[in-house]
C-alpha cells in the first residue's frame, strides 16, 4: 500500500470517529470498561501467583541425621544427597544449632539438654522445581543414617494441588473475560458500521477494492482501541502505583510480596494496549466483513 493511500486512510479513519461522536464514545466506553475490568482482574492473577510462587519456595525438606553418624558419615550423606536430580541446595545444621533453634522458640527450660544434646545433625534441602520436592523427599528417605525426613506431606501435596487449581481457574476466567470483553466490543463496533452500510455498499458498486474500503475501518477499530485503553492503563498505573508505594513497607519481611510496581506497569499498559488494538481491529475486521459482499 502506497504511502499516499495509507495517509487518506487514516485521515479517513479520525474524520469518520469526529462525524460517529456518538457511536465513538459508546464504542470507546465499552473498551475502557472492559479493559478496565480485565486490568484489575489482571493484576489480582499476578499477584496472587507471586504468592503462590512465595509459598512454593518456601516449601524445603529437613533430613534428620541419625545421631549415631560421625561426622564423615554426615558429609558424605550431605554430597550424596547434593548429587541427587532434583535437588538444588542443601544446608548443614549442626545438631547444637537445632538444639538452639528449639530453646529459642519453646523456651529456656530445654537448655539442660545442652550438656548432653540428644538431637542429630540436619540437612536442609530444597528442590529444583517445588514440585518435585514429594519424589525428592522420598528419594532421600531411602539414604543410609537419615533418620527422619520431614517435609509436611500431606500438606505439601494438598498445598500443591490447591495452587495449581487457583491458577488454572485464574487462566480460564481471564481467557472467557477477555472473550466476552471481544463479543461486547465487536457487537457496540458493528452498530457504527451497520450505520454507514450504505456507504460501503456504494463504495463497492463503484469499484472500490475490499481492502480499499476495509482499511479505513480496520484503522477506525484501532483508534477505539487506544482510546478505550487510555483510561486503564491511567487509572489502574496510577492505583497500582499508590498501592504499591502504602502496602511495600507494610510487607517487609513478609512471605507474600507485591509484584515491583516497574517495570510490571510499563509490562501491564504494553498488554492493556496490545488487547485494546487487538479487539478494536478484530471487532472493525469482522462487522465489515459481510457489508463486502454485494
Amino acid at each position: 500500500m502506497k504511502a499516499r493511500t495509507l495517509g487518506r486512510h487514516m485521515r479517513e479513519s479520525l474524520k469518520s470517529l469526529r462525524r460517529n461522536s456518538w457511536m465513538t464514545f459508546a464504542s470507546v466506553s465499552a473498551v475502557t470498561v472492559t479493559l478496565l475490568l480485565v486490568g484489575v482482574f489482571i493484576v489480582i492473577m499476578m499477584n496472587l501467583n507471586q504468592l503462590a510462587e512465595s509459598i512454593e519456595n518456601d516449601v524445603e525438606i529437613k533430613v534428620v541425621v541419625d545421631p549415631a553418624a560421625d561426622e564423615a558419615t554426615v558429609k558424605e550423606l550431605q554430597q550424596k544427597i547434593s548429587s541427587t536430580k532434583g535437588v538444588a541446595e542443601v544446608v548443614y545444621s549442626s545438631k547444637d544449632e537445632e538444639l538452639d533453634k528449639l530453646i529459642e522458640s519453646l523456651g529456656d527450660e530445654l537448655g539442660l539438654y545442652k550438656q548432653s544434646n540428644p538431637l542429630g545433625d540436619a540437612l536442609f534441602v530444597k528442590a529444583k522445581e517445588p514440585q518435585q520436592t514429594v519424589a525428592v523427599a522420598k528419594k532421600i528417605s531411602t539414604y543410609d543414617y537419615t533418620s527422619e525426613v520431614v517435609y509436611g506431606e500431606e500438606k505439601v501435596e494438598k498445598l500443591f494441588n490447591i495452587l495449581n487449581v487457583s491458577r488454572n481457574v485464574g487462566i480460564v476466567l481471564i481467557v472467557a473475560l477477555l472473550f466476552t470483553a471481544m463479543f461486547l466490543i465487536s457487537n457496540t463496533i458493528r452498530i457504527t458500521i451497520v450505520a454507514r452500510g450504505r456507504e460501503i455498499e456504494i463504495m463497492k458498486l463503484v469499484g472500490a477494492t475490499n481492502s480499499f474500503v476495509r482499511v479505513p475501518f480496520l484503522l477506525e477499530g484501532m483508534w477505539l482501541g487506544v482510546l478505550g485503553a487510555a483510561v486503564p492503563m491511567l487509572i489502574i498505573s496510577v492505583s497500582y502505583y499508590k498501592m504499591y508505594e502504602y502496602m511495600e513497607p507494610k510487607l517487609q519481611g513478609e512471605l507474600f510480596q507485591l509484584l515491583n510496581a516497574m517495570p510490571f506497569i510499563y509490562q501491564l499498559n504494553g498488554l492493556i494496549l496490545f488487547m485494546g488494538i487487538f479487539i478494536g481491529v478484530w471487532g472493525s475486521f469482522m462487522s465489515v466483513r459481510k457489508f463486502l459482499k454485494v
